[in-house]
């Protein structure tokens, strides 16, 4: 097992669709962009970095909810006090009450199984094998889905500097297909329910576009 830091930021006044979620990014990438390039995951050159993001933006049960990890987690209890406003589209909100939460937590492979809820839609798939995916027999899905929930984990659990001695065991339950749009695109997600051997932090993101929100799991 290993040792993370995790720091979660709540607007609990503020009401928000999910969707919303990246343009949560968009603000804050923004007004605190001099702070880190953690907050909006792009380099100096302005392309984006291809790493698992360290500040994820999302909208739990409808409410803001930045989520940082390791350094993004330091940097967000930086930035706690500074965050005066909220600003969506043309609407501004004046933040009256934030909560903050900070605390260590163990990651790792256990002997056991523990059972999971992507909070948030979980999108699982790439161009190429969307494409797989929708030629694939049922069981053939389930068995391709299960395979990417399990790389999944290892990329998170590699950007933790967390390195697995043991094999990562995944397993999707209750699966239903949403479709979603990504970035102006119809994109095939996924709502599930999951059991693993791995001990997993509630609100981090799986999957593609954890930043804007995608993949949020929940401990149940």
């Amino acid at each position: 097992m290993q040792t993370i830091h995790q720091t979660i930021i709540r607007f609990p006044e503020i009401q928000l669709a999910t969707r919303d979620a990246h343009k949560l990014r968009g603000y804050f990438g923004s007004i605190f962009q001099e702070y880190s390039p953690l907050l909006h995951n792009h380099l100096e050159s302005g392309e984006s970095a291809y790493r698992y993001p360290l500040v994820q933006y999302k909208v739990i049960n409808r409410v803001p909810t930045l989520v940082g990890l390791n350094e993004g987690a330091d940097l967000l209890i930086n930035l706690f006090l500074k965050i005066k406003t909220l600003q969506i589209e043309d609407k501004t909100y004046q933040i009256n009450q934030k909560n903050i939460e900070s605390k260590t937590l163990e990651i790792g492979l256990s002997n056991e199984l523990h059972s999971y809820r992507f909070q948030t839609l979980w999108m699982a798939l790439n161009q190429e094998n969307h494409q797989k995916y929708l030629h694939n027999s049922a069981s053939e899905q389930q068995k391709q889905l299960n395979t990417l929930l399990q790389n999944n984990i290892l990329s998170y659990f590699k950007a933790m500097n967390y390195w697995v001695n043991g094999q990562v065991m995944g397993m999707l339950q209750n699966v239903y297909e949403k479709e979603t749009k990504f970035k102006d695109k119809s994109m095939i997600a996924f709502q599930a329910d999951f059991v693993s051997n791995a001990v997993l932090p509630s609100f981090i993101g799986i999957g593609k576009s954890v930043a804007r929100g995608f993949g949020t799991l929940e401990a149940i």
